[in-house]
């Protein structure tokens, strides 16, 4: 008998029953993290200037949480632990100091997980699986970190810290947290459980007892013992190889292809840049003779129906169709879905309607994206 894994649900096939077209469509992924290798950054590998917001910067899927604690430079660096396989990491270079943070002062790198994704580990009941994280990590700032996992359905979170030893040396962590008996995750695409590197805060934060087992959310627990990455302008922080796991013991990191780590990652985000000054975005028509639809399919179902962000300026797009072209500024959104989009635009374009053609850049400048973010 074969043993094969779908997912985490194990399944036993007869041996003479195994054809290799079985496996064609098996993507194992015991990684709950996504884009553990910081191989993707759809936004852009670098963002100066990041002093206060809740948004994901550069890398796919990293969410930077920020209160007034100095300025950070983000970026997709390519300084990585040697010889383990990876490419790039998650760098925090501090590029203005704090270091007397106020009360609520925070500075955490986090992720977002679908509860639907979550239920094998049937928290919530006596069978409530551990979950054990692993990551390579790298600090010139030497001490003690807080890893927290937060439940954000029943307001529950758990925190371990780990100790950065040498300084400017890659170290590997790994940290086991116990199943939570207690408030089951939501079965549905909404956020439930969040994994979070803290790097500041102020005393909000750490004022109280690190809540090492699970418990009631409560804020002076959080980050109790957290080192000021934020009281230096010499100050950076890398990460990479991140895998989150269910039970008690760290297998090696999950390298997915490439494009399967891209279409994990479009679920949540999709953004089309110009190749250049050019390159297509969609087939379009003129709806009335001064508007025009554009039409998408996405190349992964949207975790829901997204929202549209996108570059403007003077002249950025313009419509391709026989023998003319018509410049435009900007979309809007009109509907989307899981699976597709129609944008449209009613300025600076004229002509017959009926008439096709296909809507593209026109400017290095501009950018269409499609956010499902949790």
């Amino acid at each position: 008998m074969a043993i094969t894994r779908i997912g985490n649900i194990a399944n036993t096939i007869p041996d003479d029953s195994i054809q290799n077209a079985k496996f064609s469509n098996i993507v194992q992924s015991k990684n709950i993290i996504i884009n553990g290798g910081m191989d993707l950054a759809q936004r852009g590998t670098s963002q100066a200037s990041i002093t206060s917001d809740n948004a994901i910067h550069t890398l796919d899927r990293y969410r930077t949480r920020l209160t007034t604690l100095g300025t950070w430079t983000q970026s997709q660096s390519t300084t990585v632990p040697s010889g383990q396989g990876f490419a790039t990491s998650l760098k925090m270079d501090c590029t203005s100091a704090d270091a007397s943070p106020a009360a609520g002062d925070r500075l955490f790198i986090t992720q977002r997980i679908e509860g639907q994704n979550l239920q094998y580990l049937k928290k919530g009941t006596s069978n409530a699986q551990s979950l054990t994280l692993s990551f390579w990590v790298r600090s010139n700032k030497t001490g003690t970190y807080i890893c927290e996992l937060y439940d954000q359905n029943n307001s529950r979170h758990i925190n371990k810290s780990y100790t950065i030893s040498v300084a400017d040396t890659w170290e590997k962590k790994t940290i086991t947290y116990d199943g939570d008996t207690t408030g089951a995750f939501t079965n549905d695409n909404g956020n439930s459980l969040e994994c979070a590197w803290w790097l500041g805060a102020g005393t909000t934060y750490t004022s109280g007892t690190l809540q090492t087992s699970w418990g009631s959310g409560t804020n002076a627990n959080r980050a109790v013992g957290q080192v000021n990455l934020a009281d230096s302008t010499s100050n950076d922080w890398y990460i990479t190889g991140v895998q989150l796991e269910a039970g008690s013991v760290a297998s090696d990191f999950e390298f997915l292809p490439v494009d399967v780590n891209l279409q994990r990652c479009q679920r949540y985000y999709y953004r089309i840049n110009p190749n250049s000054t050019s390159g297509s975005i969609g087939s379009a028509a003129y709806y009335i003779s001064t508007a025009v639809f554009t039409m998408l399919e996405f190349p992964t179902s949207m975790r829901t129906s997204p929202s549209l962000e996108l570059a403007t300026g003077t002249n950025y797009y313009n419509i391709n169709r026989n023998g003319d072209n018509d410049q435009f500024n900007d979309f809007s959104l009109n509907t989307s879905n899981i699976d597709s989009a129609h944008l449209y635009t009613d300025s600076n374009v004229s002509s017959t309607a009926g008439f096709a053609g296909r809507t593209r850049f026109n400017s290095a400048s501009g950018y269409v994206a499609f956010s499902a973010e949790l």
